[in-house]
Order: C-alpha cells, then sequence, then structure tokens
C-alpha cells in the first residue's frame, strides 16, 4: 500500500481534526500532491524496501512491446508460471510458485485494489481478466508480504493499475496494425483543474479496442466452406473523476466506471499429435460453432482521507458484473453410444472423423452461459506512530462482500450425417444452479522499524458463508427451443449451506545494510477455498506454508533480486475450471514447491555521462515442483489424478529464463527480448504421449520454447513516435497446452507498425 512520508504526533493529528470544516486552505491544498489511491507496492523505489518479493511491471514495459497479452508481459517476472491457451492471453492461466494456475484462480486478482474475477469466493476462475495494454502499471507480490490481501493467498496478488487522471491537460493515443488484421488502439483524454473555492477536479476518457481475424483456419465441411476468422474482438472504454475539495483535512472521492464488449471465436478442442505438429494453425470443421461473448461492468466509489500526515483511510464501495457464454463443442455421440468426450475422440478414428467432417456423428456444443455479481465494501488504513526508538507502520483494514454465479447450461446437438453435412438440430436442458457467497475479511499487520531492520507481523481472517441451489432438470432431448424453454421452467431447486473459517498468520522482515543492499524473507501461510459446491460436498482448504529468503542490490546502474523459496502444501485443490467438467473440485493431498529466483538489470553507461542507454536484464526460476503422494479420482477431469510421490505438477517447468538487451539514443529505440520455459506435462502421471483412457489427449508432453521478440520505435517529434516490431522472431512452434481438450500449439511469427501520440 501507500506508504505515508511524514510522521506527525498524535496531538498534530487532533489539531487537524478540530479544523476540518475550515474551508480557507487553500493556500495550503495547492501545495499540496494529489492524495493517490491506496497500492499495493507504489513504485520502483518501494519495491526495494518489500519485506517480501514483488515486481511492478512499469508503464514503459507494457508498451516497449505493444503487447496485449498479460502473458508475453510476465515473461520476465521471476516466480511467475504462465499456460498459453489462446494466442493472445484473453483467458490467462497464471501461476504464482507452483500453485495450480488453470483460469488464475489460485491468485489473488485484482484491478485498482477491487478483485476483478467475476465471482472470487463463489467462482474465482478468471474467465474475466483486465486487459494489460490499457493498464499503467501491473503489481505482482509474492512470498510472505501479502496478508493484506485474499481470499486466495498461496501464492499471491497482481494488482492491474488502471490510467490514472492525468495531472495536466492531456491527451494519448497508440494505434497499431499488425498480422492476421490485428488491431490495437488505445487512447484517452483527461484534465485535472484547479478551482478558488471548490478543491480540485479531475476526470479521463479513455477508450480501448483489440481484435483480431485471428491465426487458425478452420477445415472445410460438406455445405461449409470453411473459415479463417478465429479471432476476437474487445472493446473497452472507461471513465475517471475525482474531486478533491477544499477543506483543511487532505480528502478525495473517486469514481470509476468500465465496461467490456469480448466476442472470441474460441474453441477448447485441440489437434490429433500429427496435426498439432505439422499443422498447428488447423482447427477441425466441427469446431465451428464454437463462440464465447461476454460482457463486464466494473465500477468502484471510493473515499480516501488523510487527517493528518500520519494516518490515513481508503473507503471503497463497488460493483461488478459479468455474463458470458462459451458454446463450446464438448462431446461427439455415435449411433447406440454413451457421448464420447473430445479428449478420447482425438485419439479414435470415428472420433477423429467427426471432428474433421468426414464422418458420422452428433457434434454435441455446450452452451456455457453464466451470469456473476460482485459487490461490497472495504475499508482501509494506515497509522504511522513511534513506541520509544520503534517505528510502527499499523495496516489495516476489512471486506464486506457478496458474489454469485448463475449456472444455466444448455445443449444444442447437431446431427452430422457420414459426408459430414449437418441434416438435423435437437436441444437439451444441462446443468443449472446458482451458488452464491457472503465473505467477511479482516486484516492487521505492523511494519515495526528498528533502526536498519523491519520486522512486520500480520494476520488475516476469512469468513466465508456458502449457498448453492441446485437445479433438478429434465434432460430428455427435444427438438425445438420452445420445448426447452419449457423444461428450463419446470426446473426445481435443493438448497444447501456451508461455512469456512480461516485464520492467515505471516511475519516478514527486511534488514538494510547499508542503503544497496537489504535482506528479506519470511513465513506465512496460505490458503485456497474451495467454492460453495466443493465446500458443501466436503472439499477442505488448500493451506500451504510458505518461506522465502532473499536479497536486493541497487546502484546507478545495476539493480538485482534472489530468492530462495519454499512452499508445502496440504489438501493441494484439484481444480475443475477450465476442463469443461462440472464436477466439483477435491482435495488431492500433499505437495512441495520450491526452488530459486534471480533477477538482473544493468546500463553500463548509466551514470557515466553518455547520451545513450543500453538497459540489460537476466530473469531466471528454477523450481521443483513435486507431489509427495499418490492422487486417484476424478479421471481425465482431475489432471493431478494419476500422481505419485515424486510427480512433477503439471504445467509447473523446471526453468523459466527471460533475457532482454536495448538501445536508446536520441529518437531511436530497439529492443530484444529473449524467453525459454522448459517442458513439462500435462497431467499428474507425466505421460510423455496420450492415450485412449481417462486423460485421452489432455496427457503428454509439453514442449520447450525459446522465443525472441524485437521491436523498435522513432521519435518523429515531441509529439509523434513511430512503432515497429516482430513477436515470435524465429517463428518457433510448440505445444503449449492440452487443456481444455487437447494440444494447442502458440502462436507463430507476427509484425506489427503503427504510432503513439502524446498532446
Amino acid at each position: 500500500m501507500k506508504r505515508l512520508t511524514k510522521r506527525w504526533g498524535l496531538a498534530a493529528c487532533a489539531g487537524m481534526l478540530a479544523l476540518a470544516g475550515n474551508a480557507g486552505a487553500q493556500d495550503a491544498l495547492e501545495s499540496l500532491d494529489s492524495l493517490d489511491t491506496l497500492t499495493v507496492i507504489g513504485s520502483l523505489e518501494d519495491v526495494f524496501a518489500l519485506p517480501g518479493s514483488g515486481y511492478l511491471v512499469t508503464t514503459d514495459e507494457i508498451r516497449q512491446s505493444n503487447q496485449n497479452n498479460i502473458n508475453r508481459v510476465l515473461a520476465k517476472v521471476p516466480g511467475v508460471y504462465v499456460r498459453e491457451e489462446d494466442g493472445y492471453g484473453n483467458f490467462p492461466n497464471i501461476s504464482i510458485r507452483g500453485g495450480d494456475g488453470t483460469r488464475s484462480e489460485k491468485v489473488t486478482m485484482m484491478e485498482d485494489g477491487i478483485l476483478t474475477s467475476p465471482a472470487p469466493y463463489s467462482a474465482p476462475a478468471a474467465y474475466y481478466s483486465p486487459k494489460v495494454a490499457r493498464m499503467s502499471s501491473v503489481e505482482i507480490l509474492k512470498g510472505s508480504s501479502q496478508v493484506r490481501y485474499g481470499p486466495q493467498t498461496t501464492g499471491g496478488v497482481i494488482n492491474y493499475i488502471s490510467t490514472p487522471v492525468p495531472v495536466d491537460h492531456n491527451f494519448y493515443t497508440r494505434n497499431t496494425y499488425g498480422t492476421d488484421n490485428t488491431i490495437l488502439s488505445h487512447s484517452y483524454y483527461g484534465d485535472t483543474i484547479e478551482t478558488e473555492n471548490a478543491g480540485r477536479f479531475g476526470y479521463l476518457l479513455e477508450l480501448f479496442y483489440n481484435g483480431s481475424d485471428g491465426y487458425r483456419e478452420i477445415d472445410p465441411g460438406a455445405g461449409y466452406a470453411g473459415s479463417d476468422d478465429t479471432g476476437f474482438q474487445v472493446f473497452e472504454p472507461m471513465f475517471k473523476f475525482f474531486w478533491e475539495p477544499d477543506t483543511a483535512i487532505r480528502q478525495r472521492f473517486e469514481f470509476k466506471y468500465g465496461y467490456t464488449d469480448f466476442d472470441a471465436d474460441e474453441t477448447y478442442v485441440g489437434l490429433t499429435e500429427a496435426d498439432v505438429q505439422n499443422t498447428p494453425d488447423r482447427r477441425y470443421a466441427a469446431t465451428r460453432f464454437d463462440n464465447m461473448a461476454t460482457e463486464q461492468h466494473r465500477s468502484y466509489f471510493k473515499y480516501l482521507v488523510e487527517p493528518c500526515d500520519n494516518l490515513s483511510f481508503e473507503t471503497a464501495l463497488y460493483y461488478n458484473r459479468f455474463e458470458r457464454n462459451w458454446r463450446k463443442l464438448d462431446d461427439i455421440e455415435f449411433p447406440g453410444g454413451a457421448p464420447q468426450d473430445v479428449r478420447n475422440a482425438l485419439l479414435d478414428p470415428n472420433g477423429l472423423a467427426a471432428l474433421q467432417g468426414t464422418g458420422p456423428g452428433n457434434l454435441i456444443v455446450r452452451s456455457n452461459a453464466r451470469e456473476y455479481e460482485a459487490y461490497g465494501i472495504q475499508f482501509a488504513g494506515q497509522w504511522q506512530f513511534q513506541t520509544g526508538t520503534v517505528n510502527h507502520d499499523v495496516g489495516f483494514g476489512a471486506r464486506l462482500h457478496t458474489d454469485y454465479v448463475e449456472r444455466d447450461q444448455y445443449d444444442d446437438v447437431y446431427n452430422q450425417d457420414g459426408t459430414g453435412a449437418i441434416v438435423g438440430q435437437q436441444y437439451q436442458l444441462n446443468n443449472v444452479r446458482r451458488q452464491e457467497t457472503d465473505a467477511f475479511a479482516l486484516w492487521i499487520d505492523d511494519e515495526m522499524t528498528f533502526g536498519s531492520l523491519t520486522v512486520t507481523p500480520g494476520i488475516r481472517y476469512e469468513n466465508a458463508s456458502f449457498d448453492q441451489r441446485d437445479g433438478t432438470e429434465d434432460k430428455t432431448r427435444v427438438n425445438t427451443p420452445q420445448e426447452l424453454l419449457a423444461n428450463r421452467a419446470a426446473v426445481t431447486y435443493t438448497d444447501s449451506e456451508a461455512d469456512l473459517d480461516e485464520f492467515i498468520p505471516g511475519i516478514s522482515f527486511n534488514y538494510d545494510t547499508d542503503g544497496m543492499v537489504n535482506v528479506f524473507g519470511g513465513v506465512h501461510k496460505g490458503i485456497a477455498m474451495p467454492g460453495p459446491r466443493s465446500a458443501i460436498g466436503g472439499t477442505d482448504v488448500e493451506e500451504s506454508i510458505g518461506y522465502e529468503l532473499g536479497a536486493r542490490y541497487q546502484s546507478s546502474c545495476v539493480s538485482a533480486e534472489f530468492v530462495g523459496f519454499f512452499t508445502d502444501f496440504e489438501n493441494i485443490l484439484n481444480t475443475n475450471a477450465g476442463t469443461g467438467n462440472g464436477s466439483a473440485a477435491t482435495n488431492g493431498g500433499e505437495a512441495e514447491v520450491w526452488g530459486f529466483e534471480a533477477l538482473v538489470n544493468y546500463d553500463p553507461l548509466a551514470g557515466r555521462g553518455f547520451d545513450m542507454a543500453v538497459p540489460l536484464y537476466v530473469s531466471a526460476t528454477w523450481t521443483s515442483a513435486e507431489f509427495k503422494n499418490t492422487i486417484n479420482g476424478g479421471g481425465g477431469d482431475n489432471i493431478y489424478s494419476g500422481a505419485v510421490d515424486g510427480s512433477s505438477i503439471p504445467y509447473i517447468p523446471e526453468w523459466k529464463i527471460a533475457a532482454g538487451a536495448g538501445f536508446r539514443k536520441g529518437p531511436w529505440g530497439a529492443f530484444l527480448d529473449m524467453s525459454f520455459v522448459s517442458h513439462t506435462y500435462g497431467t499428474g502421471d507425466n505421460a510423455a504421449a496420450p492415450s485412449v483412457g481417462a486423460f485421452g489427449a489432455r496427457a503428454g508432453k509439453i514442449d520447450s520454447l525459446l522465443i525472441f521478440d524485437l521491436s523498435s520505435s522513432y521519435d518523429l517529434n515531441e509529439n509523434i513516435t513511430l512503432l515497429a516490431g516482430v513477436a515470435n522472431l524465429f517463428d518457433e512452434r510448440g505445444i503449449v497446452s492440452r487443456i481444455p481438450r487437447g494440444p494447442r500449439a502458440n502462436i507463430g511469427r507476427t509484425a506489427y507498425v503503427g504510432f503513439e501520440g502524446k498532446f
């Protein structure tokens, strides 16, 4: 959170409170900086003083490579692992220090300090994620300094910081065009206005668009000509407004509203082993019905007050709403037989023929329709004081939160004949239920400074009251939409409840040796909560104890951080998100994750009087992530199943390395970035290849990949910068995921050109 920089006594605070009604403080207001909202890290300078490991992705880092794929942006961050899915980062799967990364559901995701997952308690899987290209920065906090943030505390927190209101009249625009008709456009306009009597006002209007035709091609079939339109488009406007009234006490009222309209012709279905290697951009004809459509509304109203220089408070009311329908091919059905899951159909000649549109079978396309809401009020405060020679910086906060997810699923059954032609259509109700959570969280920590040593003990409390309303549906297959609606109206419900209480302590330290080197470390408890359905079914909270020890160094030309970490998991949760499975998550037993992180930034010319810069960096993470017992049950929808003591956790690579070199002189700039991940496995049994059975095409090796990205810029004048770049410069391809339903490859080489304007 934002740290207060001055230390006033309680007497001074009381004096300021007595002047609260005095509006004759315009001169003082004009001399004060704007009162900023609380943040997770704050600034690059604050990273050095953290009592744990963290990283701040700056505006320059986001814009340098022209990325809207959070997976590529996080490639440089040690200890953060990603699993690509669609090639554009629209469905991020982020893991921090070995926690399961599926749909980022074990990471606390926030935007401007507000929980941003569609239903953080009831359904934390991030089918919505903020678009990184419209952000001013991204804060990533790992390790033992995160009791302030929850509900998921196992790995860490990611906080997206949206565009701030400009301090002066400002217009910014960035527009690029690239491969596959990919367009990225980001523009905003804003100003801060000083008045004589009413204080300070600020506003921001922002528009963001990103779209592409996609890089995959759908096979033609009988009566279908095929398509290369496998892309997406996202449109996101945002409005911000703040008012800092002309009072003796510093205070600020801030409002934000943002909207997202997203549509993607994306599928869950992968390819056979041969096709993913030889024709990685292929999609089978049966996937032509697949589409994801979403709408998201996000809003908050914040009140910030700083009664005196050693005390500040922030209260936020927030409301988020998210709706989505992912129509996706789920199963293949043959006459007289049970539906065959796509992951097994990829390994079966008859199933593959139906997928490719050359053989008969009923294509069961599921409409995974969901409605989510999340709303609440949260409060945070910061109080600084002294006891003897010890300085205290006490942080405290609370949150009342409610969220729900309402599931309303049905199937379209397309009757496909032996030529691949669709000759009929039926409908079938699939699943109707509602999951809701009322949650209360409370936290406090005390950053105690003894000279050069800072020790921060803290504790978090989480209470969740779960409710499930489970529908009993008539799943009879019908011939008309009207009959389907009649079955939907006849659904009956059964209610059930459960409660969870968790105390989450932690302690960390930071020792500053000489202003250039500090040592830090700590121990904290981590949890990952099951959703209502799982908790009511008896699934326990995933628990872990995390340890870390590290050191930092900074000088005029070098900054470095080295960290060792160890996380001991119990009751590890087997996720059911992103697999197409509707069953509850289950506990899988024990696991251990330990590793080493290193990050070095170096500019050999910094501080030496040269009129150019040569920034260099190296980031490396080595990880051992292993199960410590046998995991059975769940079949192919539980990718942990089949693990034994010593098996590697899926999708956690042993090595993750990134490096880069840049050059900046006058108007010219160029940057070359490299990223490497070593191979891993798709399932807990660590099978090297798929086989007919429970896992099907989800089992097998995930390839190691070495990718280079090149970006460049030229300042045409003080207002206009020309941009160009190439991603995946050498067109390296490989399997990056076997979830949701079969192997898929990364995106190939792409290029872009464009411009940036600042006025």
